[in-house]
């Protein structure tokens, strides 16, 4: 479970995230949606410690990632590129995250297999670093390293971006069928409308940093209220 209560954090002047109170329970899909500047990523960034808040606190599992670091070994999370090792091979970027989680040789081989269809042919064996790859395919590489330790809490800042059609299609399968057999919770923001509604169990709504909606999303139920919304938006 995570709860946020009374956070805070502003750049300057700008407000970029303002939540009074938010759990997200465990094994819930959520989807984080708004429009660019509606304080997405520095929520996320506020969940891994990578920005301070101002006022207030973000919990995990009762563990504040501001304090302690036992929440490490059971999140995985990947929010753009400075997550990566671009000096590695993608190989060697994924033995590492294996020996830093005990994971063992055979345990990664079995991973690479089952992340084979998501990789196509375009990620192994190339002799190349990971800086030498395009934006897809260290998205792919990034998305990899984050469900390698088989984490209870998921975190993906746009992971859509830089897909290809194939590519989206088949990380949607991924995700499902990882929450299926895990539970695990799973964050997840996007610009692309459809793939969220498509994926997520709830939905949230951010706007200037404050949660406007809070959509529960079984069948879909969310899809023409957040249609509207962004149609409004479009049309000012």
């Amino acid at each position: 479970m995570i709860t946020i209560n009374h956070l805070r954090k502003t750049f300057g002047e700008k407000t970029a995230v303002n939540i009074s109170e938010f759990t997200i329970n465990e094994g819930e899909i959520l989807g984080l949606v708004g429009n660019n500047g509606a304080g997405k990523s520095t929520l996320f960034r506020l969940m891994l410690d990578l920005h301070k808040a101002d006022e207030g606190h973000v919990l995990l599992n009762g563990i504040d990632p501001a304090k302690s670091e036992e929440w490490k070994a059971t999140m995985g999370a990947y929010l753009d590129e400075v997550f990566l090792i671009d000096f590695l091979t993608p190989e060697e970027y994924f033995e590492f995250i294996a020996k830093c989680n005990n994971i063992t040789k055979e345990q990664l081989q079995q991973s690479m297999e089952e992340f084979k269809a998501f990789m196509s042919d375009e990620i192994l064996d190339q002799k190349k670093l990971i800086r030498d790859f395009s934006a897809g395919n260290k998205q792919k590489i990034g998305i990899i390293g984050a469900l390698l330790n088989r984490p209870r809490l998921l975190i993906l800042d746009e992971p859509f971006n830089f897909l290809d059609p194939s590519s989206q299609n088949v990380l949607k399968k991924i995700l499902k069928s990882y929450h299926e057999e895990t539970n695990a919770t799973i964050l997840i923001s996007s610009h692309n409308l459809q793939h969220t509604i498509e994926i997520s169990t709830r939905i949230a709504l951010l706007e200037h940093g404050v949660i406007i909606k809070d959509l529960s999303n079984e069948n879909r139920f969310a899809e023409q209220e957040l249609e509207d919304y962004f149609e409004v938006r479009d049309e000012g």
